[in-house]
């Protein structure tokens, strides 16, 4: 554009060839000619100015956050909640931080439709973050959500440059890592466990990259195996379960059988001990019967003798049945001698 140097001169010279004084500045203002006549004019427009400048120095934080101080783009303080003064903009900056809500970072399939719920990446990329490679070299497709919370704002704002990449790229290296190190089966099955030792492993390296972010929880979703191969591995748990089903009937039909066996072989040998306690308990009896019966037998005799003589003949005559007892002084024993007719009254 032409300089217009005649104007700038004349321009000059009503000034005194400086830069326009303050009164000045305010005679301009107050000769401003409106359209339509404004009652109070001058004093509305200092109004606007000051609530202009109040809207730039005092703020409010909310209860659930706090506000970080920057001026001229370097970090001063940390305001609580409340109402708070700072410089007018362009010397001091606040940024609100929230520091009580809960944030989610959702790994595979899902629907994001509020703030705090994200879905990492398109669908191409979810199923790459998904599909892990497990510790017996088997395939999973393993999704997961990761809530978090900020803990430390001056760490989350200033220490870590794009800090929500950094979460997403750690969270799918801890998932991989803590996945690869187990088997399938225990993937699916184990998901509290993964969960829990995949938390501490995050919040570790976070801590150690000052992120200034508390992980809350990681929940597992429902693990499988890709769909391609999903009837191939049904039909290898469904041979696992019956082999796991086959090996328990086996291990039942054990447990009955020999505990029931040792049984047996136990009864049978407490009763082998039975007998034989009773065996030398008798012979012992019967040699200290003997003893004694030995020892009166030495102190009399004859007594012993006879006392032994009549109490075998005691036990031997009802065994012999009818009896013939002759005098031997008897010569005429034919009439008592009739053995083919006995009689009951012949003794």
């Amino acid at each position: 554009m032409n300089w217009d140097w005649d104007k700038l001169k004349e321009q000059q010279q009503r000034t005194g060839g400086g830069p326009p004084q303050w009164d000045e500045f305010i005679n301009k203002f107050r000769n401003i000619k409106f359209p339509v006549k404004i009652p109070g004019g001058p004093l509305l427009l200092l109004i606007i100015i000051l609530v202009a400048f109040g809207s730039s120095t005092f703020y409010t934080v909310g209860v659930d956050e706090v506000g970080i101080i920057q001026r001229f783009g370097k970090y001063t303080r940390t305001s609580q909640p409340g109402l708070s003064f700072k410089l007018p903009t362009g010397i001091e900056k606040v940024t609100k931080v929230k520091v009580r809500r809960v944030y989610k970072e959702e790994f595979g399939e899902g629907t994001s439709g509020s703030e705090d719920k994200t879905r990492y990446g398109t669908d191409a990329e979810t199923s790459d973050v998904t599909l892990m490679l497990t510790g017996d070299l088997n395939v999973a497709v393993v999704p997961w959500i990761v809530q978090y919370r900020i803990k430390e704002p001056y760490n989350y704002l200033f220490k870590v440059q794009n800090i929500r990449r950094l979460l997403l790229d750690m969270s799918e290296a801890t998932m991989r890592l803590v996945v690869g190190d187990r088997s399938i089966n225990e993937v699916i099955t184990k998901r509290d466990e993964i969960a829990t030792e995949a938390r501490d492993l995050l919040q570790k390296e976070l801590d150690n990259a000052e992120t200034g972010i508390q992980i809350v929880t990681i929940e597992m979703k429902r693990t499988n195996v890709p769909e391609p191969v999903q009837p191939s591995f049904n039909e290898v748990n469904q041979a696992v379960q019956e082999k796991e089903k086959v090996t328990y009937q086996a291990k039942e039909d054990y447990n009955k059988a020999i505990p029931q066996a040792k049984g047996e072989a136990e009864r049978t040998i407490k009763e082998a001990e039975g007998y034989s306690l009773d065996r030398v308990n008798r012979a012992k009896g019967d040699a200290a019967r003997f003893v004694s019966l030995y020892k009166e037998y030495v102190n009399a005799k004859d007594i012993t003798k006879r006392r032994l003589y009549l109490e075998a003949l005691q036990d031997l005559f009802p065994k012999l049945g009818q009896k013939y007892i002759v005098d031997e002084d008897h010569k005429n024993i034919l009439p008592l001698l009739n053995f083919s007719k006995p009689t009951g009254d012949a003794k």
